[in-house]
């Protein structure tokens, strides 16, 4: 299955940024509900695995909290292919917004 990363610095140190982000599903659930179904996930260390629904289509993936960056990956099904670059864009400026 295809797929889509994207990477944030930061500054914050690995427990600081994971402080932030622990909350980071729901937010992102809060502002995009209307396009977003279902929404899920859960920590492993310093590993958010998750899974959300929109618009019918299922991405899973992990976000990875690293010392001085975020590494957020996914699956895109081929059917969402075309909308890869807005889905990466969007996710690299609500984790940047929660980072700031």
């Amino acid at each position: 299955m295809p797929g889509f990363s994207t990477e944030v610095p930061h500054g914050l140190g690995q427990d600081g940024a994971k402080q932030r982000l622990e909350s980071f599903l729901e937010k992102v659930q809060e502002k995009y509900k209307d396009q977003i179904s279902e929404i899920s996930g859960n920590w492993e260390g310093h590993t958010l695995n998750y899974v959300l629904t929109t618009f019918g289509i299922k991405i899973d993936g992990k976000l990875d909290v690293q010392e001085d960056k975020i590494c957020m990956s996914g699956n895109l099904p081929f059917a969402a292919m075309m909308f890869k670059g807005k889905i990466e864009s969007q996710i690299k400026a609500a984790l940047e917004k929660t980072l700031a």
